[in-house]
């Protein structure tokens, strides 16, 4: 490149011309020996390598002796020669402290970006154990939280649905015992066999004669509970109807379905009268009312009659219960998953922008650095204190990029 330039001198400048670049000369060959090192490996791992730690202080030293060579050549035209050579040789010393913080910059950087992964990955593996432990005492904790709750006051749902299915079951019994019965009814009757819907018929209809016997017991046990005694024998009259009624078409069919049983067991000695049949009938109705009446009647007989009429159950235990409660105010289920995403949003751009600042920062030290040469060459100043901090700091220095300037003006008047 020197012999270019040199072709552009006419002949009788050549000689002054070479020995004012004399101490350039080296310049370009250092240059491009040091740009050919960094740019020499083959490797992609070992070029990434080069040209992460070496590209830039390379370019830093490269514009730090032109600016300085070039900063010497007008020293004879520059007046506080001494202040001038003192910045300069401060100026070396704040590249030597930058091409150092670049390097501690980037490890500093590649150690938090370790760090970070090896947190996350905790946090990852903390997560999962938690979730696996989670699942695994799930049914204990559904287990507890249902066991609370049940023994909390509310609508008994498992005497609810007891109630409901023994009234199913003997609905199921009972249509099976009276299924002959009423088929040779309905056929001398009519004349015909009977449809096939007849069996569909008579199991509705038990299962509410059966639930409404559920019902005339729930009346009877409340007007002897609150002393209702004008309805007492009225409530008991009905009562005695409901329980022949179910002895006689109901109860006396399965003693009956019993009876060859009996007979066989006896040797055709013993025989059934209707005052035996009628009397076994009466206990076997009486024993069952009574064991489904203690066990789980009296408790799903209520909520059956405020499901059928819709209107609440009167729960003294419960209101009471609930009257000593404390008031709570109401939860808004999705303000909490809401202000958690407002946390961790506000956290993920707190540490984008710190990681943005610890990568940015070893650069602007080499940016910083030339352009402290560069500046001292142009006005005899360096412009930025070196070492940065953060990057308020890089910013609140070119904010005096304006007052160097006009200070540059103010020099020659």
């Amino acid at each position: 490149m020197n012999d270019q330039i040199s072709q552009m001198v006419p002949d009788p400048w050549q000689s002054l011309f070479h020995l004012l670049i004399l101490p350039l000369s080296w310049i370009p060959e250092m240059q491009q020996a040091l740009i050919g090192f960094v740019l020499s490996p083959t490797n992609s791992w070992l070029a990434g390598i080069y040209y992460l730690l070496l590209l830039f202080p390379a370019l830093l030293w490269i514009g730090a002796v032109w600016c300085t060579h070039l900063t010497l050549y007008t020293l004879p035209f520059r007046s506080g020669r001494i202040e001038l050579l003192k910045t300069l040789l401060l100026a070396w010393w704040d590249m030597a402290v930058c091409m150092w913080m670049y390097w501690v910059g980037l490890a500093r950087f590649v150690m938090i970006v370790f760090g970070w992964f090896f947190t996350l990955g905790r946090l990852a593996l903390k997560l999962f154990a938690e979730t696996m432990k989670q699942l695994v005492i799930l049914p204990f904790k559904m287990t507890g939280q249902m066991t609370q709750s049940y023994f909390q006051p509310g609508v008994p749902w498992i005497a609810f649905l007891l109630l409901i299915f023994w009234c199913l079951l003997e609905s199921t019994i009972f249509t099976y015992t009276l299924m002959p019965t009423i088929t040779e009814v309905l056929a001398g009757m009519t004349g015909s066999d009977a449809s096939v819907m007849t069996g569909t018929i008579l199991y509705l209809f038990l299962s509410l004669l059966i639930m409404g016997s559920f019902a005339c017991i729930q009346v009877l046990a409340d007007s002897i509970k609150n002393h209702e005694y004008r309805y007492l024998v009225q409530v008991l009259l009905v009562e005695v109807f409901v329980m022949i009624f179910e002895v006689m078409f109901l109860y006396r069919e399965l003693v009956d379905a019993i009876t060859p049983w009996i007979a066989q067991q006896t040797g055709e000695q013993f025989r059934l009268g209707i005052g035996f049949t009628l009397s076994l009938a009466t206990f076997s109705w009486v024993g069952v009312r009574g064991m489904t009446w203690f066990l789980f009647g009296q408790y799903g007989t209520p909520p059956l009659l405020s499901f059928i009429s819709r209107r609440p159950m009167y729960q003294v235990a419960a209101e009471s219960t609930t009257s000593q409660l404390p008031a709570t105010a109401p939860v808004v289920w999705w303000r909490a998953p809401l202000d958690d995403f407002k946390r961790e949003v506000g956290w993920l751009h707190d540490k984008a922008s710190e990681l943005m600042e610890y990568l940015m920062l070893p650069v602007l030290h080499v940016v910083a650095a030339f352009l402290n040469f560069a500046i001292i060459l142009v006005t005899g100043k360096q412009i930025f204190s070196i070492p940065f901090k953060s990057l308020k700091e890089v910013v609140e220095a070119r904010e005096l990029l304006p007052a160097v300037r006009w200070e540059t003006k103010k020099v020659p008047s």
